[in-house]
């Protein structure tokens, strides 16, 4: 029988796999890692353990996603929704997930996250695909906005969990569930849906204004991997959280509210982001950020972090949605999956250019150990969000079709 379809596309139903997805990162990279990592490496080893093994993962997952990207574009021109990308990693995902909160010393905890990594990143690149693939071009700011605001829902049910679930079998099982129910929601979806023509093939370009696209969002990406790689380093040393179990729990409060608005940065640049320049949209909110960045450089009291959590959760959300909307204007519409997969190296090459280069510099200025370490990292974070949101200006107005 014929599968009966929709003409119109939903954007929350589109993006639930998205909240699935970030629910995962948001629990892994928020605390799981480097608690993992502390629990099983004990003293000051254990952050340099953390940064390597955080740039091990992200490397992988670069390269998962190159490979998987043309594939993904030649099954779309013919009849494919690309759910299958979507199943396949959700099951190796869902495998590798039960390893990493099941591993016994560092060796398998290693493996574990590497298989992570690579079973998520088969999923992550032809999903980011589905705008474009469902959306008319006229709707792309309101849909990136969904996605915007879905990740950071799943960041913050990730944290939660994360910081709340001691035992690790129902941590990792409640996130497989989450994972699960997410892609059927999404898929059903999809599958009922009339989506846009497939496009002509074309090749991948490096165009100016994708390299200066990519350029920009890999510097303030950098900014983001350093304040949540060392937020539970700042919670411990700065806030002086009194046993790790503590800091856990003050970091999931923190990266909770971040996430949260977060969420209400991208629905408030929703309509700004259909009907103004997207760059100004994204200025703002990476000012945001920056201010927010500053704020937790000043203080050390948890009332002070958590108002400047609230601010860089908000900025976040606002830069989010617009930087999307840019990408599916600008990125080519015949290789999507492909370019995606390169796309998505401005946030897996953050991954392992912000636990390397912060790793270096509090090493050479022996700030491995003490509350300076994490306040060097944060103004680190500052400057390269900075640097980013500047670049962006390079790209000229016209190539976003406005």
């Amino acid at each position: 029988m014929p599968v009966k379809t929709r003409s119109t596309p939903n954007p929350l139903r589109l993006g639930l796999f998205w909240l699935g997805i970030q629910a995962v990162w948001g629990a892994v990279l928020g605390i799981a890692l480097q608690a993992r990592t502390i629990e099983l490496i004990v003293g000051p080893g254990a952050l340099l353990a953390y940064g390597r093994l955080a740039t091990l993962g992200a490397v992988v997952a670069a390269i998962v996603q190159i490979v998987v990207g043309p594939f993904s574009d030649a099954r779309r021109r013919g009849t494919s929704r690309r759910i299958e990308f979507y199943l396949v990693g959700t099951i190796a995902g869902s495998f590798a997930l039960a390893w990493f909160f099941g591993a016994q010393d560092f060796g398998a905890l290693t493996f574990a996250y590497v298989a992570l990594q690579a079973g998520l990143n088969v999923a992550i690149g032809p999903y980011q695909a589905i705008i474009p693939d469902a959306m008319p071009r006229s709707s792309f700011g309101r849909a990136s906005s969904w996605m915007a605001a879905l990740q950071s829902a799943g960041n913050a049910v990730g944290a939660i969990l994360a910081a709340y679930i001691n035992d690790a079998r129902i941590l990792a099982g409640s996130l497989i569930a989450l994972l699960i129910a997410t892609v059927s929601a999404t898929g059903a979806h999809v599958r009922r849906l009339a989506l846009e023509p497939p496009p002509p093939r074309q090749r991948l370009r490096i165009t100016r204004a994708f390299a200066d696209l990519f350029v920009s969002r890999a510097l303030v990406y950098v900014g983001f991997y350093t304040l949540l790689g060392y937020l539970l380093f700042y919670v411990a040393r700065v806030l002086t959280a009194p046993t790790l179990a503590a800091a856990k729990s003050e970091s999931g409060v923190l990266i909770l509210a971040f996430t949260l608005f977060g969420a209400l940065g991208a629905a408030v640049a929703a309509r700004p982001t259909d009907r103004f320049d997207k760059r100004l949209v994204a200025s703002v909110g990476g000012a945001i950020v920056i201010v927010a960045l500053a704020g937790f450089i000043a203080t050390d009291a948890f009332i002070g972090a958590v108002a400047c959590t609230l601010a860089a959760g908000i900025g976040w959300g606002i830069f989010l949605a617009a930087d999307w909307a840019i990408a599916c204007r600008i990125l080519p519409s015949g290789a999507l999956a492909t370019t995606m997969g390169f796309w998505n190296l401005a946030v897996i090459l953050p991954q392992i250019v912000a636990p390397a280069l912060t790793t270096t510099m509090l090493a050479r200025l022996a700030l491995t150990t003490g509350p300076a370490g994490p306040k060097a990292a944060f103004a680190l974070a500052a400057g390269e969000t900075l640097i980013g949101i500047a670049w962006l200006w390079r790209l000229p107005r016209e190539a976003l079709g406005e």
